[in-house]
């Protein structure tokens, strides 16, 4: 296991459901810095709005608010995030400082910590990672990812299908209930916090070859057939050839091209056979 592998062992293969010891426990491992707060409220419009307007307060890095359920929760490219209660709602902030890899890759951070969490959940069901920010189980949309940036700060919300499975026309959804495990939000939140910490600290201390490292482990095998939309009118079918320096996705074309995509909505057609 490498460096930075074992520093997020030593936090998301702990579980500590008595809250006064999983802080000792972080004030031990991190310092008093990764994780400052982590607050929850029974119903809010978003999550991330207001961690962002917390962040303009002058929240510190590693605050946490989860919600029982949203009004106005939203993913990427502002689509609604339907937030029944039984799900997990949650977003965080991170500072930037000038020596960060490029903030956009924080998605990689939070898709591997959340992986590294959910995994025993799933049983022995399948739960692969999807470019750029999804967690599917089963081949199903379980987890979402959303990145939000104001100036130096970067507001990350997170929702996971623990209890309910959203009906999305055209879209395959999962939850874990599906699979027969029963979790409670508030009592994941703490694991998934100090599981993103850890892998924040890797991402700094190690750089984004290490987060990219392991994000493809964990992810749609190389060779899988995928199909790309970039836009309303532009689709592209070709296969998993990696991830380039930066995350983008690298499309292996039928003539044997390579395609870098940075920005696209992106399906599996098939795993390698």
């Amino acid at each position: 296991m490498d460096r930075c592998g074992a520093r997020a062992a030593r936090i998301a293969c702990g579980v500590f459901r008595d809250s006064v010891a999983w802080h000792l426990c972080q004030q031990r491992l991190f310092g008093p810095v990764l994780i400052s707060r982590i607050d929850s409220v029974s119903s809010t419009a978003s999550t991330n709005d207001d961690v962002a307007a917390m962040a303009r307060s002058g929240a510190e890095e590693g605050y946490w608010l989860r919600a029982d359920r949203q009004s106005g929760g939203r993913g990427r490219l502002g689509r609604n995030w339907q937030s029944p209660v039984g799900n997990l709602y949650a977003s965080t902030l991170i500072r930037l400082r000038p020596d960060d890899p490029p903030a956009p890759s924080l998605a990689f951070v939070a898709a591997v910590a959340a992986h590294k969490v959910l995994l025993p959940l799933a049983g022995e069901r399948a739960l692969q990672l999807k470019w750029p920010n999804d967690l599917l189980l089963d081949g199903g949309k379980c987890t979402g990812i959303l990145l939000e940036r104001e100036s130096d700060v970067v507001v990350l919300g997170m929702g996971v299908n623990l209890a309910h499975a959203p009906d999305i026309p055209c879209r395959k959804t999962a939850s874990f209930a599906d699979v027969g495990t029963v979790v409670e939000p508030a009592a994941l939140m703490p694991e998934l916090a100090s599981a993103f910490a850890a892998m924040l600290e890797c991402w700094r201390a190690d750089g984004l070859p290490a987060i990219l490292k392991q994000w493809e482990v964990r992810a749609h095998s190389r060779g899988a057939e995928l199909s790309v939309s970039l836009g309303p009118d532009e689709k592209l079918v070709g296969r998993f050839g990696g991830l380039a320096a930066d995350g983008a996705l690298l499309l292996e074309l039928a003539d044997g091209s390579l395609r870098e995509i940075r920005a696209a909505d992106v399906e599996i057609v098939r795993e390698r056979s």
